[in-house]
C-alpha cells in the first residue's frame, strides 16, 4: 500500500491529503486545476516540505512524529513532468542511459530492452530529441524515468502540454506500462477520460483536500465526483470480462449483473478485462420489459434511489444484481412513471453510446 497522511503549504495554499492506495497499479490524482494535485506529488517526492507520514509498503519516507524525512534523492522516485525536460545535446539512447546511470543499487525491476519495446523507442534511439514530436518526447521521458529503477513513478499531467493527436498516441503506451510492469504509478490529471482509461484507483482532490478515494467503478457513483466532472460526464463505470464475439455483427457480448450488453470493441478478445462507462444521459428507463424497439441492450434491475439534480432533473440509481448504473430523468417523467425505490425497471442503452476499454489486468 501507498499510505499518505500529510499537510503541506506553498505560499498561502494549504494541502491536507490522506489516502491509502493499493500497489502495484495506477493511482490517479484527479481534480480541477488548482486543487492541489501537483503540490501533493511534490510533497510525496520530497521536493517541498511536508508534515505527517508517507510510506510505500514497509519503507517510510516521512514520519514527523519520529523526526524522519528522507531526502528526495534517496526516495527512489521517478518523475515525469508536463514538459519532457530531455537533454537536447544527447540522443534518445543517451537520455535513456542517463536514467540508467541514476538507477538505485537494488536488483533492476525493468530492463532497457523491455522499456524500449514497451514504449516503441527502437526506431528513435539514434535521433536527437529536438527532432521528436511532443508525444515521442514524452515516451522518452517515461523511458528515462523507468530506467532509474524507481520504487514509485510520478506522472504530473504528462499529456497536458501536447495536442489531442499526440495524446492519443501516448495513452496506449501508458496502458502497456500499467499492464506489464509492477512499478506503482501516481498519475496526475484533470482529464476524466484519461483517468477512466488508466487508473486502477482514483483519489479525488478538491480545494486543497483529498475528498474521496476508491476504484473508478466505486468513485463513479460518488456524489462528490459529480460537480468536478460536470453533468455530461456523469455515469457509471463498470468492470467486466469480454465474452463471445458475434461473427455476424462483430459485437462483443459482456455480462453485466444478470444481463448482457452487446457493443463494439475493436481488437478485444474473449477473456479480456473491460472497463465500461455508461453515461447517465444515455440510459432510458422503462417500468416494463421493452418490446418492438431498435435498442437491443436492455438490463433488468431494481430502482435503488432517486437523487435530486437541480430543479427539474433527477438521477436514478439502478441496481443490476451487483453493478449499478445511473440514469438522468426529469422530475415529470419520474412522477408519470411513479418511480420509487424498490421498483423493478429496465435500463435501455444504445450500443453506439457505450464507451469501453479492454485491458490485461496485472497479476
Amino acid at each position: 500500500m501507498l499510505d499518505v497522511d500529510l499537510v503541506a503549504e506553498r505560499g498561502r495554499f494549504r494541502l491536507e491529503a490522506r489516502f491509502r492506495a493499493p500497489t502495484p497499479g495506477v493511482t490517479a490524482l484527479f481534480g480541477p486545476s488548482g486543487a492541489g494535485k501537483s503540490t501533493l506529488v511534490h510533497a510525496l517526492a520530497g521536493l517541498i516540505a511536508a508534515r505527517g507520514r508517507i510510506a510505500l509498503g514497509a519503507e517510510c519516507w516521512l514520519d514527523s512524529a519520529r523526526g524522519l524525512a528522507v531526502p528526495a534523492e534517496r526516495r527512489g522516485i521517478g518523475y515525469v513532468f508536463q514538459d519532457a525536460r530531455l537533454f537536447p545535446h544527447l540522443s534518445v539512447a543517451g537520455n535513456l542511459r542517463y536514467g540508467a546511470r541514476r538507477a538505485r543499487a537494488a536488483t533492476p525491476v525493468v530492463r532497457e530492452d523491455e522499456v524500449v519495446a514497451l514504449l516503441g523507442l527502437g526506431a528513435l534511439l539514434a535521433r536527437r530529441t529536438a527532432h521528436l514530436s511532443g508525444g515521442e518526447r514524452q515516451r522518452v521521458a517515461l523511458g528515462r524515468a523507468l530506467l532509474s529503477q524507481p520504487r514509485l513513478l510520478l506522472l504530473d499531467e504528462p499529456l497536458a502540454a501536447i495536442d489531442g493527436a499526440r495524446r492519443d498516441e501516448v495513452l496506449p503506451y501508458l496502458e502497456r506500462l500499467r499492464d506489464a510492469l509492477a512499478i506503482p504509478m501516481l498519475y496526475v490529471s484533470h482529464q476524466y477520460d484519461e483517468v477512466l482509461r488508466l487508473a486502477t484507483e482514483v483519489v479525488l482532490v478538491a480545494g486543497g483536500r483529498t475528498v474521496a478515494a476508491g476504484t473508478p467503478a466505486a468513485l463513479s457513483l460518488d456524489p462528490r465526483l459529480r460537480p468536478v466532472v460536470g453533468g455530461d460526464a456523469i455515469g457509471a463505470v463498470l468492470e467486466a470480462e469480454v465474452g463471445p464475439l458475434d461473427p455476424a455483427s462483430g459485437l462483443a457480448s459482456v455480462a453485466i449483473g444478470a444481463g448482457r450488453l452487446r457493443l463494439a470493441l475493436p481488437g478485444a478478445k474473449p477473456g479480456d478485462r473491460l472497463r465500461l462507462q455508461i453515461l447517465a444521459r444515455d440510459v432510458i428507463l422503462a417500468t416494463e420489459a421493452p418490446r418492438g424497439l431498435s435498442v437491443r441492450n436492455a438490463l433488468e434491475g431494481r430502482l435503488e434511489e432517486l437523487v435530486p439534480e437541480g430543479p427539474d432533473e433527477m438521477l436514478a440509481v439502478i441496481e443490476l444484481g451487483g453493478p449499478r448504473v445511473l440514469a438522468r430523468i426529469t422530475r415529470a417523467a419520474a412522477d408519470e412513471l411513479r418511480l420509487r425505490p424498490g421498483l423493478g425497471v429496465w435500463a435501455l442503452v444504445k450500443a453506439a453510446s457505450l464507451r469501453g476499454h479492454a485491458y490485461t489486468r496485472h497479476a
